[in-house]
């Protein structure tokens, strides 16, 4: 169940180029937040809150880490808070991830730019269950590049980079044939990413994890929906997702 709670920043870095990793405190939200859902934080001066996905949970700390790109206005403002400082938060927010630890062996985790921090947290629930993990993190340039080394502790790591300034030069899509065998997948990214990535991968079970700009981020102003496969025609991204089965939405 969500909450309005004043969330304390504890520590705040510049992981990679205009991304910033902040970890806040907070004993409810870290003890019922799961990997895959969001905070939505009020950023002073605005409005509309801002969604930022969960990176990574620490329940003994009460601790959770989130990582956004700054893009904006609101971004720019949050990125600029310091310890000790706190923000107005609404959340654990939205479904998050799921499997099934008794029949997965292996999962391929595909994540795309600041997509990537959400599976940073499933990669660590799916290695503490003892499940294999496999990962491609794709970024624009080197200079994007953030949570590799974090990622290579968990299992095989590869990196793509739009124009080839490190790792492999491509798409994530591009390498998809190097990953060897894998039981489901799971991807956050752009949506033409995300969208190549389930046309290529339709044989394999899959969840995807939608970035998308919100209003209220309680399913009330629609500003959010997306096409679906079922009878009702839309799911709303904020409280229906931001996680949804590969085949459960239309992209």
């Amino acid at each position: 169940m969500k909450k309005r709670v004043e969330m304390t920043v504890e520590a705040v870095q510049e992981v990679a180029l205009d991304t910033i990793e902040m970890i806040l405190s907070h004993s409810y939200i870290a003890e019922t937040a799961k990997p895959g859902q969001f905070l939505h934080l009020l950023a002073e001066g605005h409005t509309l809150r801002r969604p930022i996905s969960i990176a990574s949970i620490n329940k003994e700390q009460g601790t959770v880490t989130i990582l956004f790109k700054i893009i904006g206005s609101g971004t720019r403002r949050l990125a600029i808070a310091r310890p000790g400082m706190s923000f107005d938060v609404v959340g654990p927010t939205g479904n998050g991830f799921t499997f099934d630890e008794t029949s997965l062996h292996t999962a391929l985790l595909i994540g795309g730019g600041i997509g990537v921090p959400p599976l940073y947290g499933l990669a660590e629930e799916l290695h503490h269950k003892g499940i294999e993990v496999k990962t491609i993190l794709g970024f624009q340039t080197k200079d994007y590049v953030f949570y590799k080394e974090k990622f290579e502790q968990f299992g095989k790591t590869y990196v793509v980079t739009d124009d080839g300034s490190t790792g492999n030069h491509g798409l994530v899509t591009d390498i998809l044939d190097e990953v060897g065998q894998f039981d489901v997948y799971y991807s956050c990214g752009p949506v033409p990413m995300l969208k190549a990535l389930t046309h290529q991968l339709n044989a394999y079970p899959g969840f995807i994890s939608l970035e998308e700009r919100m209003g209220c981020g309680t399913g009330a102003c629609l500003a959010c929906v997306i096409p679906s496969t079922s009878e009702a025609g839309y799911k709303k991204i904020c409280t229906d997702g931001p996680v949804f089965a590969a085949n459960e939405v239309i992209l």
